[in-house]
């Protein structure tokens, strides 16, 4: 995307606030994400790489956006219903409104492409349920975004439990992070839900069994994944050997972007530096939009 689109890409600290996290940790968090950012390929000369909390035009248009949500709608949301199960004693504004935030985040810049996996599909959804209802009311101003991704369906990153996706709320050992280390991984997939194999040639894989194929997808050559398929249709399937290639896979996959974050984690200043300057060139452009904002609702009185 950053070699063909204006891309900014943020971290979202702000939205983090809603699980109430230990604030003395948020900056070394903060780091750490653009760190990996930038070892998985983004480059800050060509992307603004910023931090949520340095934009205050998105916290202005997160409160013209909440005038035009409802309640309802947003306690219907998937993520929300989740939270409550997952913290009911924490169950705040912030976190019932965190679709809207979201919203601000990407009609902020007025992006007609936003790069989100399938779970996110619902709230792309209602900020564009938000950007109609702005601009019918005080005229056009953000164009309706849609969902990026450069192949035929959303992504949707399987959890090694089959329960669902990776998360970072939920059964932890079940996700992938980019900062574990080569045994932990090991251990994580190995770990990852398998059965007795097909008591039949060619019969459908369960869910979970399509989720270790599904990972295998994205580390592992398809020479690797062509064998694996073969000897589940032929009922000779060995889980133990599919789960030890695939551990491999990720570990040479994941273990370089962890040392170029570890690397990178050490230069603070360089981080620093493109942290300031991303949010200079993503204030420019949230301010040309928030001009439109206030003129079109009538806010401007001099």
């Amino acid at each position: 995307m950053q070699d063909e689109y204006d891309c900014y890409f943020f971290i979202a600290d702000l939205h983090s606030l809603t699980t109430h996290p230990d604030t003395k940790e948020l900056k070394e968090h903060v780091l750490h994400v653009v760190s990996e950012y930038i070892a998985c390929g983004l480059d800050p000369e060509k992307v603004a790489l910023y931090c949520q909390s340095d934009l205050p035009q998105t916290a202005e248009l997160y409160l013209y956006l909440n005038m035009l949500a409802y309640k309802g709608e947003l306690e219907k949301t998937t993520t929300f219903k989740d939270k409550v199960r997952l913290q009911p004693e924490n169950v705040n504004v912030g976190l019932l409104t965190y679709p809207v935030l979201m919203a601000a985040d990407i009609l902020i810049h007025r992006a007609k492409l936003v790069p989100v996996g399938k779970d996110q599909e619902q709230h792309l959804e209602m900020t564009r349920n938000f950007a109609n209802r702005f601009n019918h009311r005080y005229g056009d101003v953000f164009p309706e975004p849609q969902a990026f991704n450069f192949g035929s369906v959303l992504l949707k990153v399987p959890s090694l439990d089959g329960a669902g996706k990776m998360s970072k709320s939920e059964n932890q050992y079940a996700t992938l992070y980019l900062a574990d280390d080569d045994d932990l991984i090991r251990k994580k997939v190995m770990k990852a839900k398998t059965d007795l194999g097909p008591t039949e040639p060619n019969m459908e894989k369960p869910d979970y069994i399509q989720n270790i194929f599904d990972l295998m997808k994205l580390v592992c050559n398809q020479e690797v994944i062509d064998k694996f398929e073969s000897d589940y249709n032929n009922c000779t399937i060995r889980y133990g050997d599919l789960k030890k290639q695939l551990a491999e896979d990720v570990v040479n996959y994941i273990s370089p972007i962890r040392q170029r974050t570890k690397d990178i984690r050490e230069n603070e200043s360089y981080l620093s530096d493109i942290l300031r300057s991303g949010a200079e060139k993503a204030h420019v452009n949230a301010e040309k939009t928030m001009e439109k904002v206030r003129e079109a609702i009538g806010l401007k009185y001099f």
